[in-house]
């Protein structure tokens, strides 16, 4: 668990948290190695979990139909995956494929929900954290899709 506990402690996620809350997060985790071209999770699965990413690029992709599967974003180092195992119905939105080897931190999820539900604070501290990730994610593929289909033109007053 020291090994663990400090790889927390060093990863951006959770600096300036508190370390008794590192802590008790630490006891929801485990890690994990992805080799290049496996899964971490599939659109519509169970979302149980979350991932730090320590090392390598994970390719988020949206599978579109008569398409085949579309990487809407890249996460690298230092990056969190998953935000879907906070809200109901608990379901993945993407299909998340290793693009190299790819190091994690991977936290359960419903250990994590009871712990929220025993420490608000806990919770409250860790959703800030997770609703800064959700709007960076959201800001980042409102750019994407302006570079996809470009800048609208000004309508034309007759």
């Amino acid at each position: 668990m020291t090994a663990l506990l400090e790889i927390l402690k060093k990863h951006p996620f959770f600096e300036g948290l508190d370390p008794n809350i590192i802590e008790m997060m630490a006891n929801c985790a485990t890690e994990a190695t992805f080799q290049p071209g496996t899964f971490l999770f599939h659109e519509g699965e169970e979302a149980d979990r979350f991932f730090l990413i320590r090392r390598g690029r994970v390719a988020l992709e949206l599978n579109v139909p008569g398409m085949g599967p579309r990487t809407i974003q890249t996460i690298h180092e230092g990056d969190v995956l998953g935000w879907s195992w906070l809200f109901p119905p608990y379901r993945w939105h993407f299909d998340a494929r290793a693009l190299d080897v790819v190091r994690t931190v991977v936290f359960n999820g419903k250990c994590l929900r009871g712990k929220f539900e025993e420490n608000p604070r806990l919770g409250y501290e860790i959703m800030k954290r997770f609703a800064q990730i959700i709007v960076r994610r959201l800001q980042a593929t409102r750019m994407q899709l302006l570079d996809i289909y470009g800048t609208p033109k000004p309508v034309q007053k007759r």
